[in-house]
């Protein structure tokens, strides 16, 4: 699967751009990654529910992504809401997504492994009522040295044929799933100048 590189303007959701805004304000050089402890992005408590968080053990070929963090919305996206809340998470995500699901994701996140930088997404699904949707995701790496010991990720739903179903979204596959999107993150990430705010960036929406 090809990655191309793209600058933050890649990100069509405005939540999305605030989050990865945050992530570049604590990018500081020559460090070349973050740390989790200094990501504090506005508003995350109402974001909590379109967002995961991971652990992650090893690297490379061998890395998988130890659920720290799963919210609501994602729950009912992936079919897992049967699921107690106190059981979604401490779960590896190929255990929580199968490995039909595991599949198609996995390349996003070896490629936020591989380069230290945001990943983004886009792929194109369809409801039970055969409505097109546009599922993105982000992907925000953490860690310490070179190697990248955290993932949050941020996922949103939208449609242009309005309101759709979001229950197991993830996981019907009348129409397999199409990317139409697979960038990295990885241009004009210079640090923002004192006083401009993570808002002022912001120049598109869903």
């Amino acid at each position: 699967m090809q990655f191309v590189s793209a600058n933050p303007s890649v990100v069509r959701s405005i939540k999305q751009r605030v989050l990865l805004n945050a992530w570049l304000r604590v990018l500081r050089k020559p460090k070349p990654l973050p740390a989790i402890s200094d990501f504090q992005p506005d508003g995350i408590a109402d974001e909590l529910a379109d967002m995961m968080g991971f652990d992650v053990e090893h690297q490379g070929e061998a890395a998988r992504f130890l659920i720290t963090q799963e919210g609501s919305r994602l729950t009912a996206t992936y079919g897992n809401d049967h699921i107690a809340p106190e059981q979604r998470t401490n779960r590896y995500l190929d255990d929580a997504i199968g490995l039909d699901g595991y599949a198609l994701v996995l390349p996003c996140y070896r490629e936020c492994l591989a380069r230290r930088r945001p990943t983004y997404s886009i792929t194109r699904v369809e409801d039970p009522d055969g409505k097109e949707v546009s599922y993105e995701r982000l992907l925000l790496p953490f860690g310490e040295g070179d190697n990248v010991t955290q993932i949050v990720g941020s996922y949103k739903t939208i449609s242009i044929e309005g309101s759709f179903k979001v229950d197991n979204l993830m996981g019907i596959r009348k129409v397999e799933p199409t990317r139409i999107v697979n960038a990295v993150i990885d241009l004009e990430l210079a640090r923002r100048p004192a006083g401009v705010r993570a808002c002022d960036d912001i120049v598109e929406s869903n």
